[in-house]
Parts: C-alpha cells; sequence; structure tokens
C-alpha cells in the first residue's frame, strides 16, 4: 500500500465527510492506494456515527474508536500501530490541513529521502496574542533544546517512513515532539515543507493556554528521558554525589571547630543545617537514581488503550 493517512478525531463530525472525500480525489488523482485511519478519541457528538458512514461508502475509510478521551497522542500511537502504507500522513481533522499537500509530502519521503518531513504552517490564521507569538516562543526553546531545526513542531500535517512511525511510541502528550523521538530513535534525516494553514471551517479550537505550559514541562520530559532514560542514575547519581560531599566537607569542618574552638556552638551554625540538608538531599538523590535503574520505563501497560469497537478492517 502506497499511503496511509491517519486522522485523530475529537468532535469533529461536521468536518470528517468533507475532508475525506478531498483526500480521496487527490489520492485517486495520483493513483496511490490509499487507506484512511480515523480514530475517534472519545467523541461525544456524532463523530462515530459519521465515521461508520463512511467506512460502508469509501472501502478506504477506517475506524478505531476509544470507549473515552485519551488524548491525541494515543490516538496517533494507535494510528500508527494500524496503519500498512509504505509512507505515513498524520493530519488534523478540523480541515485546517489541505489534502492538497499529500503527494508533494509523500514525495519528499519516497524520491528525497526523507525519513520524517513536518509540515510548516508559515502564514497562519490563528490569533496573534494567544496563539502565534506563544508558539513561536515554543517553537524556538524546542529547536534550541532538541537540537532539530523545524519552524513549527506541532504542525499535525507530517509524513513519515513506515519504518519510522513503527519504531517509536507515543506517549502522554508526546505528539509535539515526534521528531525528537524520531531522532531519540535513530532517524536524522528530518526536513518540512512550507504547507497551506487554513481557516477553521466547523467546531471550535480543542486547546488552550495550558498546552504551552504542558508543552514545555514535556520537552523537560522528553530531554531527560533521552539523555538518561536508560541510565537515570548517572543524573540522579551525580548530583546525589556532589550534594551528599559537600554536606560532609561541611561536616567534618564543623566537627573540627567544635573540638579545636571550645566555645564553638554547632547548632547555631546557619552551616550545621545546611550541612545536613546538603547530605540528606544526596543520599534521597542517590536512592532515587538507584529505584529508577531498577524500573523500566517501556512498562507493558502504559500504551494499553481500551478501543470500544473497530470498523472497516478485513
Amino acid at each position: 500500500m502506497d499511503l496511509s493517512i491517519v486522522i485523530p478525531a475529537f468532535n469533529e463530525a461536521e468536518s470528517l465527510p468533507e475532508l475525506c472525500a478531498w483526500i480521496d480525489r487527490v489520492v485517486k488523482e495520483h493513483a496511490l492506494s490509499t487507506e484512511i485511519i480515523i480514530i475517534d478519541d472519545g467523541s461525544t457528538d456524532d463523530t462515530w456515527d459519521t465515521v461508520v458512514h463512511l467506512s460502508k461508502t469509501q472501502p478506504a475509510v477506517h475506524g478505531i474508536r476509544f470507549q473515552r478521551n485519551y488524548g491525541k497522542s494515543a490516538a496517533l500511537n494507535e494510528g500508527f500501530k494500524a496503519a500498512k502504507g509504505d509512507v505515513i500522513i498524520t493530519m488534523d481533522a478540523d480541515m485546517q490541513d489541505s489534502p492538497d499537500e499529500i503527494p508533494a509530502l509523500r514525495n519528499m519521503i519516497i524520491n528525497d529521502g526523507y525519513d520524517l518531513v513536518s509540515g510548516w504552517k508559515k502564514k497562519r490564521y490563528d490569533n496573534t496574542l494567544t496563539k502565534n507569538i506563544p508558539s513561536k516562543i515554543f517553537n524556538a526553546t524546542a529547536r534550541q533544546v532538541s537540537g532539530i531545526y523545524l519552524h513549527d513542531f506541532n504542525c499535525g500535517l507530517k509524513a513519515y517512513k513506515k519504518k519510522v512511525v513503527k519504531s517509536i511510541e507515543v506517549f502522554g502528550e508526546m505528539h509535539r515532539y515526534i521528531p525528537v523521538l524520531a531522532k531519540w530513535a535513530g532517524f536524522r534525516k528530518i526536513g518540512e515543507k512550507v504547507v497551506e494553514h487554513r481557516a477553521r471551517k466547523y467546531g471550535t479550537t480543542k486547546f488552550g493556554w495550558e498546552r504551552f505550559i504542558n508543552g514545555f514541562l514535556d520537552l523537560l520530559t522528553i530531554t531527560f528521558i533521552s539523555k538518561f532514560g536508560k541510565r537515570p542514575m548517572h543524573f540522579f547519581g551525580l548530583y546525589g554525589t556532589l550534594a551528599f560531599g559537600v554536606g560532609l566537607l561541611m561536616s567534618i569542618y564543623l566537627i573540627v571547630a567544635k573540638f579545636t574552638a571550645t566555645d564553638f556552638s554547632l547548632t547555631n551554625r546557619p552551616a550545621f543545617y545546611l550541612a545536613l540538608v546538603s547530605m540528606i538531599l544526596g543520599m534521597q538523590l542517590f536512592l532515587a537514581g538507584f529505584i529508577a535503574e531498577l524500573l523500566t520505563r517501556n512498562a507493558p501497560e502504559r500504551n494499553h488503550y481500551l478501543i470500544e469497537s473497530n470498523i472497516g478492517w478485513d
């Protein structure tokens, strides 16, 4: 199969018929064998009924329905598991991503040899104050921390080699950092393409200000995991040893001073409490590193989702 298109959807019943018809028209014009995988992320409207209807009228449409809302990362992860195409393209269900970009994105994977191509919505129709400016700050920070020089990490329109999506696991809210996950997995040819950003036609945005705060926290998480996920003792043990060492040296100084100066008041010295806190903190950090070494971050339940039903599969 040439192409798998993965579309997470949450309360997007209005837009899906038009989006699927547009995708169908584009892929037929370019003679691409295609499957469209729609993941209903616990919608409360008629999204699933719409997917059921589409799967009956368009055999290429497959559906996965979550029992409850898990989030975009979970939806993408399940879509990646199900995808069979040589190239996988992700796009949002709200019609702000143009299906006309699909052939060019696929060509960059097939002909130019990219592992991953991320869309760059250079001209946006979002609110400048609440979305555009925070997005620029967020992307600039992500570029500096990750070393991946993309202008728009959070663009939903991306293309991947099949091997990429089968090699990564998207969890939590890490969908913003799929390029980082791909780089971490060893895929380093990552490019971007300027894509059209269309004004929202149906519904309202599902994301608020909290996504930027969560995004920065997730960036710290993924940076730590990418550097120390397999060797947490190297992080916790280093700083724990340093803290304990500083506290120990201060304690030795205080003990020696106590014996050499009889009028020396040990507990009235700030250094006494600093030494105590430093040694306790060092021991806690060291213990945290030791425990982390015993635990595996690839817990079998981490990406277990309750799927209520499936439709459109052979």
